[in-house]
């Protein structure tokens, strides 16, 4: 049997448990998921499952988005988030509706020096019309809680003074509807909660529309397709319309 030098056995070795052990916790870009109002982070497991499939390490962030205001959900979600990542990592964000000011409010108090980029699913980054004309009504407050009341576009929206992107944006808003009830409250086109002007942020890399519902957009294979491409191109393809 061939004999190998000490030396290069003890190379070899340490090579072995480097690309093992280490390499991980520093190759992978870390992607965090933030679900919307009322939501859960089941609503984004099929995009966990394509991220992960695209190579991202995947924290799909739960979080009692009913309980709290935006600014204690912001600090408490994303900083436990963050911790979840491995370390030194790329931190990317995909959101869906009001996840997307979450990160608008984190980064809006904290600084990430490993920021990547940022997807949004029908944000209301410009607040959204319904809030306006339903936080009044019985019952509202209750189904939508603390956070749900400062979606809204007046004094009170936190979406409003939260101010322009100054991080890789992309922004995918919805064009068609379920509820013609809440569509008749925005304006068109809308995706049923959203309108598709208020979706768009000052300083965003890139937007894209597309004919998908606000409810479902973060599950249609169009649409992930449209995620991965940006978070890896920083741009969307555009190519096929």
């Amino acid at each position: 049997m061939k004999k190998f030098p000490p030396k290069l056995i003890s190379f070899n070795l340490i090579f072995i448990v480097t690309v093992l052990f280490i390499s991980p916790l520093y190759a992978q870009d870390c992607i965090i998921l933030l679900h919307g109002l009322a939501r859960s982070n089941t609503s984004m497991e099929k995009m966990a499952t394509a991220l992960d499939t695209a190579g991202y390490q995947v924290i799909n962030k739960d979080y009692p988005s009913r309980q709290y205001t935006i600014e204690k959900l912001a600090d408490q979600t994303i900083s436990s988030a963050l911790g979840d990542c491995p370390k030194n990592s790329t931190i990317h964000f995909v959101t869906h509706s009001m996840g997307g000011i979450l990160v608008r409010q984190y980064l809006s108090k904290h600084q990430l020096a490993n920021l990547g980029r940022v997807v949004m699913l029908g944000p209301p980054n410009k607040g959204s019309e319904v809030v306006d004309k339903l936080h009044n009504v019985p019952g509202f407050k209750l189904i939508n809680g603390p956070a749900g009341m400062q979606l809204g576009t007046g004094r009170l929206s936190v979406p409003n003074r939260l101010g322009p992107a100054d991080f890789e944006l992309g922004i995918i808003a919805g064009t068609r509807s379920i509820n013609l009830i809440l569509s008749s409250m925005l304006p068109n086109p809308d995706d049923g909660k959203v309108s598709v002007e208020n979706t768009k942020l000052e300083g965003m890399q890139d937007h894209i529309a597309m004919p998908v519902t606000h409810p479902f957009m973060m599950q249609n294979k169009d649409v992930i397709t449209q995620v991965i491409h940006f978070l890896k191109q920083g741009v969307f393809d555009k190519s096929g319309n």
